[in-house]
């Protein structure tokens, strides 16, 4: 009688948890050459394809069960799949580059004139979103559907599509609330009189966004952030900061992670390997933010993709310390790259096959995170990673 009603007891608590459980949203982002209504069409009927596959293997597995549970969360994931759409802002300066090549058809070779066409296809979106003036209200538009989603009841997973993962990268780092501001501003050359003022009037951690909407700072074409130079603008500005925040960075615990596949985010953003670019210094503190908090973020890319760049060295969160210089504090989310995978496919069409081949895309997505997860959090498997790493190293110099 005692174990029947021990049993009613777990039972009654499990549906329980799992009913105040939020169930998550899949939002899908486009890429380069995505912009007329045939492109259009080829992206989103590529997701309704992929999206069952990929909502099926996360039902399935046992460890993203288990991790989503520990966060409150529903593993049940959405049946229709949410589309951010951004091709069509590039179209209008896509037809300028495409009437100009047009121009010079009559001047060129024949295999020059589609070489360079080509060329415009696939790069001219690559380029024109990286544009701050065109970045920046993309990744508005994206956090307005996000609240939209979260205030359904939904968390949020993004998934960065080729160009796409410029703007999960950029989202993330320009509206993921990692900064402190007592902290910023002890850094900064500012007088110990607006530092006091700090630090008797505490505002909420905030996101770079709400930095720029408030009027305090920008984050300058040369990777510096600038701030306001009068310190009266600057007091009266950072007081309205909370207000700001709620409405420009990412609501709290909406986003868990980002996921970007067939990805070039390297090839585009090289210059954040350079240790002298102020960027460099908030990227630290956003992956510390993103392990701290229990995000994400996910690479997968094909083999066979020549578009598809890994993003980083698999490390553990204490080498991630020690090159960081920073400490982690209960540490929860990963950052984990597969860029391994075989699709079967040739180098020409590897980069548009993820939605063909999406059993084997969305097993690699799974496989991804369990494994990100178990390198973080699963020392032995840690120490079978880090043994391989050895030998492959010791290989590699012999």
């Amino acid at each position: 009688m005692l174990k029947k009603l021990l049993t009613f007891v777990v039972s009654l608590l499990l549906i329980q948890n799992i009913c105040m459980a939020q169930p998550v949203s899949f939002v899908y982002i486009n890429g380069s050459n995505n912009n007329d209504e045939k492109m259009r069409n080829w992206f989103l009927e590529g997701v309704d394809k992929l999206h069952p596959m990929l909502k099926k293997k996360f039902e399935e597995n046992k460890q993203i069960k288990e991790a989503f549970l520990e966060k409150n969360i529903g593993y049940t994931i959405n049946e229709t799949p949410s589309i951010f759409f951004w091709g069509d802002k590039s179209q209008k300066n896509l037809e300028f580059v495409q009437n100009q090549l047009d121009l010079s058809k009559a001047l060129s070779p024949t295999i020059a004139y589609q070489v360079r066409s080509m060329l415009a296809s696939f790069l001219h979106d690559a380029i024109w979103v990286q544009k701050q003036q065109h970045m920046l209200p993309i990744l508005d538009e994206l956090n307005d559907k996000i609240k939209d989603e979260k205030s359904k009841g939904n968390n949020v997973i993004l998934f960065g599509y080729s160009a796409g993962s410029f703007i999960t990268y950029e989202y993330m780092f320009n509206k993921l609330p990692y900064i402190n501001l007592e902290n910023l501003f002890n850094s900064l050359n500012v007088s110990d009189n607006f530092k006091q003022f700090v630090k008797e009037n505490p505002q909420n951690d905030t996101c770079i966004s709400a930095l720029s909407a408030a009027n305090i700072g920008i984050v300058s074409q040369s990777g510096n952030l600038v701030f306001q130079k009068s310190e009266d603008t600057l007091k009266e500005n950072y007081v309205k900061l909370n207000e700001v925040t709620n409405q420009v960075c990412v609501p709290d615990n909406a986003l868990m992670g980002i996921v970007n596949f067939a990805s070039p985010l390297v090839l585009f953003y090289s210059d954040l390997a350079d240790p002298e670019y102020e960027i460099n210094y908030y990227n630290k503190l956003m992956l510390k933010y993103i392990i701290e908090k229990g995000l994400f973020f996910i690479t997968v890319n094909y083999r066979e993709d020549p578009m598809g760049f890994p993003s980083t060295k698999n490390l553990t969160i204490d080498e991630m310390e020690k090159i960081t210089n920073m400490e982690f504090e209960n540490p929860k989310g990963f950052i984990y790259d597969n860029s391994s995978v075989w699709s079967k496919r040739s180098f020409l069409f590897a980069h548009t096959s993820y939605w063909s081949s999406r059993r084997t895309f969305s097993n690699a997505v799974v496989k991804a995170f369990v494994n990100g997860y178990k390198l973080q959090y699963d020392k032995e498997f840690q120490q079978k990673v880090l043994k391989n790493n050895k030998a492959k190293i010791k290989y590699e110099m012999l």
